[in-house]
């Protein structure tokens, strides 16, 4: 499933930078980040855990219940974007 975003977000943009997927992007001033789950791998095959969760200093990053995916499904995206 991919991550998203919380209301807690300080918009700090740190978790922009440690995407490997660069799924993150700033929506707009008032609606802040956001995360593209077509895009979005969990870090699946690059880390052993998503990134932007693990840096994010509010904890208001966290996976997306409604957009679940196996792991094996994304480690396919991964190699699929890598590909491209």
């Amino acid at each position: 499933m991919a991550m998203s975003i919380g209301e807690d977000c300080i918009g700090c943009g740190g978790c922009v930078d440690e995407c490997p997927n660069m799924a993150i992007a700033l929506q707009s001033v008032e609606d802040g980040y956001v995360i593209d789950p077509a895009l979005c791998t969990e870090c699946v095959g690059a880390f052993p855990e998503p990134q932007c969760a693990a840096l994010c200093p509010t904890e208001c990053i966290a996976p997306d219940a409604a957009l679940r995916e196996s792991r094996e499904r994304l480690a396919e995206k991964r190699r699929l974007l890598l590909a491209s």
